[in-house]
């Protein structure tokens, strides 16, 4: 799981990591952005952050993490910069946003649960949880 503490805010974080946390399997997760952006959530024990200042050092650093397998993929994050990472990710991806790239929406299912509630959230994370 790829979260942009910069681009998506704790409203939207948080249904993630709960339902991600019910998740029979260990979860890979790596969060990056601006130190005032990381503040604001309790990060899971074992979560690997990233302290990321600049224009797009976030994007960049949640880019390198990334690992290209099977596995589902969770993005937290509506930057169309992930667009490509997306589709060609080659495992079921979800995406997590406000405001999604149009981009982003072709090649994945894409929930906002902070105003849709956790139901699409919670039915992509039983579908790929067997």
């Amino acid at each position: 799981m790829l979260i942009d503490a910069d681009n998506v805010g704790p409203s939207r974080v948080q249904p993630v990591l709960a339902a991600v946390a019910a998740m029979p399997a260990r979860v890979s997760l790596v969060v990056s952005g601006r130190a005032e952006a990381l503040a604001r959530m309790s990060w899971p024990p074992g979560a690997r952050i990233i302290v990321a200042t600049g224009w797009q050092r976030a994007d960049l650093a949640l880019a390198e993490a990334y690992s290209h397998d099977e596995d589902p993929l969770i993005l937290v994050s509506g930057d169309g910069d992930f667009a490509l990472l997306a589709a060609r990710h080659t495992g079921p991806v979800l995406i997590v946003s406000s405001a999604p790239s149009y981009r982003l929406t072709v090649s994945a299912t894409v929930t906002d649960p902070a105003l849709e509630g956790p139901g699409t959230l919670q039915a992509w994370v039983r579908a790929v949880s067997g």
